[in-house]
């Protein structure tokens, strides 16, 4: 008995480490108006990209003609908890950032089933989170999961520790059936947001965001956030860990997302790291992309906010930066802690 084309394509992605794989219709995605709406009103902030080929990103069947399926993929990324992480004065990282760059563990990925569909007569494009795709509409169209309050999509198996990926290909896929919203009446996620980021269940403003401030804004972070940044180096878990459908998570099983030695770095060790030195900790690691200058800053957020007088010293190196940006942030964390 010959195997259905759509059994063919989800086995291979099984193949590939994917722990989910579902499909529906290259179309108009179904918030694409209020998509528009939110770039119109600016909310993507530093995010010049969100802003770029708005119409293919709201519509995949712009992306080439003879699309007809966008193929959805979830890869578990759960790194397994660190002891080290409860020390006093350690920097936090949001856990997809433990482990090697996802972009470049995924596209490896997508090349290999790319060349594999294309053997099954179709042609393909494919993305992580770089292109143009509203993914999280399509995630929830095909079943993957629903697009939780927080924004972030959750899955029932996995959780919110999940990477999505997908594959535009012109195969006529048969699509799969959306599964039901299964949030309820939980808000945690809105109610442990420290900057109330999450406006309303299913609204989000980046430009609130710790996520937003400490990987995507270029310049100084406004002083009225700092104090609610805490400890955070890179991103932010916080609506992610109060999930209730996190209790079933398990750790991946992807050896590249396992935690680097960065993790459970102190904050003292990070703010010392010359520019060689970041780009050899930060190697084929997400981090690595925000240069040092940022990277620096937040940490200097994070002194002012978790340190002793016994950090004065450190920072105070750093008010002889050559960057602006860092020695503003140095001063603020040595009133900060001065004033504690």
């Amino acid at each position: 008995m010959s195997v259905k084309l759509e059994d063919q394509v989800k086995s291979i992605a099984k193949d590939l480490g994917f722990e989910d794989c579902r499909f529906a219709r290259a179309q108009k995605a179904s918030h694409a108006e209020e998509f528009q709406d939110w770039l119109d009103d600016d909310k993507h902030g530093d995010m010049e990209w969100m802003a770029k080929n708005p119409e293919r990103r709201k519509d995949p069947s712009l992306l080439f003609e003879g699309a007809k399926t966008v193929i959805v993929l979830a890869l578990n990324y759960f790194p397994r908890e660190l002891s080290n992480l409860k020390k006093n004065g350690v920097g936090k990282f949001a856990k997809y950032a433990w482990g090697n760059d996802y972009h470049d563990v995924i596209d490896k990925k997508l090349i290999r089933f790319s060349k594999a569909l294309k053997k099954l007569g179709g042609e393909q494009r494919f993305y992580v989170d770089y292109g143009p795709l509203l993914e999280r509409d399509f995630a929830t169209d095909s079943g993957v999961g629903w697009n939780g309050k927080s924004t972030v999509q959750i899955h029932p198996k996995l959780g919110t520790w999940f990477f999505l990926a997908e594959l535009v290909t012109s195969l006529d896929l048969k699509p799969d059936k959306p599964i039901a919203n299964r949030c309820g009446n939980c808000t945690r996620c809105i109610d442990c947001c420290p900057t109330n980021a999450i406006t309303a269940p299913n609204k989000m403003d980046p430009r609130r965001c710790i996520s937003y401030f400490t990987i995507e804004h270029k310049g100084p972070i406004p002083e009225k956030f700092r104090k609610s940044i805490g400890d955070r180096v890179f991103g932010c878990d916080d609506c992610l860990d109060v999930c209730p459908w996190n209790r079933f998570a398990e750790a991946s099983k992807e050896a590249k997302f396992a935690a680097r030695d960065f993790i459970g770095m102190s904050l003292i060790q990070l703010l010392q790291l010359t520019d060689n030195d970041f780009r050899e900790l930060f190697r084929k690691s997400p981090v690595k992309r925000l240069g040092r200058e940022r990277f620096i800053r937040n940490v200097c957020v994070a002194i002012g906010n978790t340190g002793t007088h016994s950090d004065i010293p450190h920072l105070k190196k750093a008010l002889t930066e050559e960057s602006l940006m860092i020695r503003e942030h140095a001063q603020w964390a040595i009133n900060s802690i001065n004033s504690r």
